[in-house]
């Protein structure tokens, strides 16, 4: 997640578009903030997950409608995916990227598109082929829990076929029976993440510890909130004192006419996807509600911006895999599946990729990858909470309670409506 969402590249040109955003060698820049609490603020911590070369499961069975030669013939795989969310070449720990080992092991050309910067525009974009039954050109959609069980209630994702993803037994516990996808039938989670604050203490003046922080008068224009509506809702009603599990729609128009108020005030700059980041960057928001692998990304060019987990906690969620309906190449986007589910290829990916990882063993592979390349700043990583972190780690973290679809309905409108749409 991260800016620039717009670009549809490919998987090399968007590794090298990222990479050339860095300023500095990542183990340098790791090593330069000591790996731990310099990275944030408070009692806040930043989370990843990685991936590495690993063989992959190629059976030939067929799925979705497929022929089986048909399925083995196919040599294609288009995966759309957020910004920042996958491990890149230059600066990084390995000679070659997890896509490239991927593309190598088993033939298959991978296109990589960066194209959500946000559920809702992602929804839009492709809500009129898919209600008509029609093949929108990617395998693989990456997409926040909520909008994932939206695709699976209108019949827009293909039934899994775990004949071709044995590795989904890496699978952690706590992510295996969410409510939307209680058997993971159609999803399997890429990362997991925060939603809290990211800040630029130079400009704000003092450290921030509280969500309220961000309706300070002292920040009036320079705060952005995110257009993803659990998390700002989510964020809001944590600074209320509501816990957004058990949340009344009472509790929903209490946060929205807080939102309006700010809004009013002129506190609020601007409600953004991945763009917010830019903001951050060049100085136009000097605190934002922010995704936590985002910030590390940004601190390679500005090292003093921060990621906090006030002390009210902060949001919990999860991106998952599911391919859309009608997918043409179903059975590379299983094979994909299976290898990003090694953990030596769940441990490449979060050497770069700065979220909850989802795949057991990814934490002694990273120690193990470490060793074999004899970089002990890479196996110190691995023992970093930011990576890896404990349930004490997640102890203040919340999860919005699943909305009917009334629920959903009123809740989305309120809060359309302090957006202005």
């Amino acid at each position: 997640m991260a800016p620039n969402t717009t670009r549809h590249k490919g998987s090399m040109d968007a590794a090298a578009a990222l990479a050339a955003r860095s300023g500095m060698d990542r183990r340098e820049f790791l090593k330069r903030l000591g790996l731990t609490g310099a990275l944030l603020g408070g009692p806040a911590f930043l989370a990843a997950c990685g991936v590495d070369t690993a063989e992959t499961t190629t059976t030939a069975a067929a799925a979705g409608g497929s022929s089986t030669t048909a399925a083995a013939m196919s040599t294609e795989l288009s995966i759309a995916n957020w910004p920042f969310y996958i491990d890149v070449l230059e600066d990084g720990w390995f000679d070659t990227t997890s896509l490239e080992d991927f593309m190598e092991a088993t033939g298959i050309n991978v296109n990589y598109f960066e194209e959500v910067n946000d559920n809702d525009e992602f929804f839009g974009k492709y809500q009129a082929p898919l209600s008509q039954g029609q093949v929108i050109g990617r395998d693989i959609a990456v997409l926040t829990d909520w909008m994932a069980a939206r695709f699976i209630r209108l019949g827009w994702t293909e039934e899994l076929n775990y004949d071709n993803i044995p590795n989904a037994v890496n699978l952690v516990e706590a992510l295996k029976s969410p409510g939307f996808d209680s058997s993971r039938k159609y999803t399997l989670p890429w990362q997991s993440g925060l939603t809290a604050l990211g800040y630029d203490p130079n400009a704000t003046g003092r450290e921030l510890t509280s969500i309220n922080d961000i309706f300070d008068p002292a920040f009036a224009g320079k705060v952005t909130m995110l257009t993803e509506m659990r998390d700002t809702m989510g964020l809001v009603m944590l600074g209320m004192d509501i816990d957004p599990a058990t949340a009344t729609i009472d509790d929903a128009k209490a946060a929205t006419d807080k939102m309006q108020k700010a809004v009013d005030d002129g506190q609020i700059r601007a409600f953004t996807g991945n763009e917010y980041t830019s903001d951050l960057a060049s100085g136009d928001a000097w605190v934002s509600f922010a995704w936590s692998g985002d910030v590390i990304q940004l601190q390679a060019d500005n090292p003093d911006l921060k990621f906090v987990v006030p002390e009210e906690g902060a949001m919990l969620w999860s991106d998952n895999m599911l391919i859309p309906k009608g997918a043409e190449n179903k059975h590379n986007a299983e094979i994909y599946m299976n290898d990003v589910y090694d953990p030596r290829v769940a441990a490449k990916i979060e050497s770069w990729v700065n979220f909850i990882c989802p795949v057991k063993g990814a934490q002694q592979a990273m120690r193990d990858l470490g060793a074999e390349i004899e970089d002990e700043d890479l196996v110190a990583l691995a023992d970093d909470p930011l990576i890896f972190p404990t349930d004490d780690d997640l102890a203040n973290t919340h999860i919005i309670k699943d909305l009917t679809e009334d629920e959903e309905t009123e809740w989305n409108e309120m809060f359309q409506a302090v957006l202005g749409a």
